[in-house]
């Protein structure tokens, strides 16, 4: 069973499908930076000062008294994650498109000559013809 485990864990799949979560947990990273604090202030400005991640609807406001928390829908977070899906989504398929058009398409094969009993059929057919008959 060991040896069953291990032959799993060392397959190519495997190995690369291990590499490519750890790339893209650092890749989320990036982008979340990229959206917060590149993407998100212009749109801010373009809104008129707008903070997206502060945009929410109030439930039940806090209360000091009781201590109890606040119950919001943070819509504004919601759009600052699709926003970074999008940002994410136009990169694969930018990556996708790049690896794609790096590959060579395979040529077409040449089409193979007649098989030896197609020719022997063909030189019936010719000699048929030939008589007239």
């Amino acid at each position: 069973m060991a040896k069953e485990f291990k032959d799993f864990i060392m397959r190519g799949n495997v190995v690369d499908l291990a590499v490519a979560v750890v790339i893209g947990g650092a890749f989320g990273k990036i982008v979340t930076s990229f959206v917060n604090d590149i993407i998100m202030p212009p749109i801010g400005v373009l809104t008129g000062g707008v903070d997206f991640s502060a945009l929410k609807i109030i439930l039940k406001p806090a209360n000091a008294a009781t201590k109890a928390a606040e119950v919001a829908i943070g819509y504004g977070t919601f759009i600052n994650t699709l926003i970074q899906f999008l940002i994410i989504a136009a990169a694969i398929f930018v990556v996708v498109k790049l690896i794609n058009s790096m590959k060579k398409a395979p040529e077409p094969e040449a089409p193979a000559g007649p098989t030896p009993t197609e020719a022997l059929l063909a030189q019936i057919r010719d000699l048929l013809a030939s008589r007239g008959g």
